[in-house]
């Protein structure tokens, strides 16, 4: 069993100092004379760009990435990188189409926004759905495999970890989104440098001490098969990852959704202004570029030392108690080959990752719940100082469920052999065509009623549910031949989730359309955004690091077609 020595204690507890004195400093410094609600969730306009931008990193990156991402790249190879690189260009697509919309017409909620461009039914049946998401499927995950890679590290009881990660995550929380904010870019410092040293380490094991050049030409030529961006229709992995849909297919509704119409991700720049909200975002984009370095490298460079054999890691590293490989157990065996120091170095930024996430999360929990739910339903006349007291008790809530539902179902959905990145994006993809639907058509057409918008919420989901389960009811062999259904690794043809996030669209946004006609035939105005052509110009220096982005995603998808 892998365990820390007490020099790796000490450099993690001098993390746990750097953080938490300067969370307490930020938090003394900026505080207000009176509670505000609206600088507690949304630190409204004192966020600089790189805080923006690595507070977005540092709320993205987190467990799934660093141990379900990696879990991934070591089952599936550098096919996974899609999400980040994907990422990096739907943030550019954010920044110029989806933030002067949300700023013009001073947007601080994605319900908010539902309720201004729709009506408070749309609004609160997403407040909820939100609410149920970000509970059930991304705090418990983040929980639960964040917990397991630290226990495998440290040796130490899982149960015990995700208390304590818990903990560690309402005290950066109770701090408001400022506090989170600034926090997160000493956490994503200790986040890349130990995903770099790991990354180091495992090139330059697969090289025998002669160099990660050479140990990556290695790992390129000896687990070629790993280096694929595009999988074809007869690979055991297209259910994962169904070929050309990864570039113009669902992957797009998967990003486009979680970066443009997603409360945890946008909320960091909800408070700045235009300029400082795109140069952050953009900060973000190149950010994420360098993301597969830190989580998919050394997912693949495990593959191939227990492939090879390499002295350092073996299969049993991998085993769980009932025999089966389990992908998420990847990463964490390669930080047990670290050294004294740089193995709690990596502990300390493994613990970055989870708690920054973990506190994102539970900030825009409360930040819903609170101003969509509690205010609208419970009390219309609450005051600040209310509101605020009333968030902090619902992120102690929301992490006292997510802990409960980690013991209680963590191992069940994402343990024997289960790749938890997949878990989330399957189970997140369940609403995320729908409500990227209402959202684009929102923004874009003015005639979308709040009818066409319910038809979406409810509509999509239900959709979204027919399709998981219709294998089990109509025999999709035929759509095989369509590149539409894939035999899973009990034979039965299913729609990659993928695929499915592309069709619940479709049909999302063509009922939209026309259950949005025949309102307007009856004479339901829709309510309008305002929105004006200026808004989406961009800086020329916005516009070459866009473009230099764009240019590197066409490099690297050209290199590994």
């Amino acid at each position: 069993m892998n365990t820390l020595h007490k020099y790796d204690y000490i450099v993690f507890l001098v993390y746990f100092l750097i953080v938490s004195s300067y969370g307490f400093w930020i938090y003394y410094k900026k505080k207000t004379a009176t509670a505000d609600s609206k600088d507690y969730f949304l630190a409204e306009g004192s966020l600089t760009w790189w805080a923006i931008g690595a507070s977005l990193i540092a709320s993205n990156i987190s467990a799934e990435q660093m141990i379900g991402m990696s879990g991934s790249g070591f089952k599936l190879g550098l096919a996974i990188s899609a999400y980040e690189w994907m990422a990096a260009a739907t943030l550019i697509i954010v920044a110029v189409f989806f933030m002067p919309v949300y700023l013009k017409n001073k947007i601080f909620t994605m319900p908010q926004f539902l309720s201004q461009r729709y009506n408070e039914k749309v609004a609160m049946i997403m407040a909820v759905f939100w609410l149920m998401l970000y509970i059930v499927v991304n705090l418990m995950s983040i929980l639960y495999l964040g917990a397991l890679a630290i226990s495998g590290i440290s040796g130490l009881n899982i149960v015990g970890c995700i208390i304590g990660l818990a903990v560690f995550a309402i005290l950066i929380t109770l701090g408001g989104m400022k506090v989170i904010g600034y926090t997160d870019v000493i956490q994503v410092f200790f986040l890349v440098l130990g995903g770099l040293v790991a990354t180091y380490i495992a090139l330059n094991l697969i090289s025998n001490n002669g160099g990660i050049m050479k140990g990556f030409s290695i790992l390129t030529d000896g687990a070629s098969e790993h280096f694929h961006l595009i999988f074809k229709k007869d690979d055991p992995n297209y259910m994962d990852l169904p070929g050309l849909s990864v570039l113009i297919g669902g992957m797009w509704i998967a990003n486009l959704s979680y970066w443009g119409c997603n409360q945890y991700i946008t909320q960091r720049a909800l408070g700045a202004s235009l300029p400082v909200a795109r140069a952050g975002l953009l900060f973000a984009a190149f950010l994420k570029m360098l993301m597969p370095v830190i989580v998919v490298i050394p997912g693949i460079a495990v593959y191939y030392i227990i492939k090879e054999k390499i002295p350092g890691i073996s299969a049993d590293n991998l085993l769980t108690s009932s025999g089966v490989q389990d992908p998420n157990k990847a990463y964490p065996a390669l930080l047990g080959l670290l050294p004294v120091g740089l193995k709690g170095l990596s502990f300390a930024a493994l613990t970055a990752a989870i708690v920054a996430s973990l506190a994102g999360k539970a900030n825009s929990i409360a930040t819903i719940f609170t101003l969509d739910i509690y205010k609208k339903a419970f009390n219309k006349d609450a005051g600040e100082g209310t509101l605020v007291n009333v968030g902090k008790i619902t992120v102690v809530v929301a992490m006292l469920m997510a802990v409960g539902l980690s013991l209680v179902v963590g191992n069940a959905l994402m343990g024997e052999g289960k790749q938890g990145f997949q878990y989330i994006q399957e189970y997140t993809g369940f609403v995320s065509p729908g409500i990227f639907a209402m959202f684009i058509l929102g923004f874009f057409w003015k005639k979308t009623t709040s009818n066409a918008a319910l038809f979406a919420t409810v509509g999509g989901f239900i959709v979204s549910v027919i399709l998981k389960f219709l294998p089990g009811m109509v025999d999709l062999s035929p759509l095989y031949n369509y590149g539409w259904a894939v035999a899973n690794s009990s034979g039965v043809f299913e729609i990659p989730f993928m695929d499915r996030m592309l069709i619940v669209f479709a049909i999302c946004v063509i009922g939209m359309y026309f259950i949005s006609i025949y309102d307007n035939k009856k004479g339901i105005v829709a309510n309008g955004l305002e929105i004006d052509a200026k808004m989406f110009r961009v800086s020329t220096s916005f516009a070459i690091g866009a473009l230099i982005i764009f240019a590197m995603l066409v490099a690297l998808y050209s290199a590994f077609w």
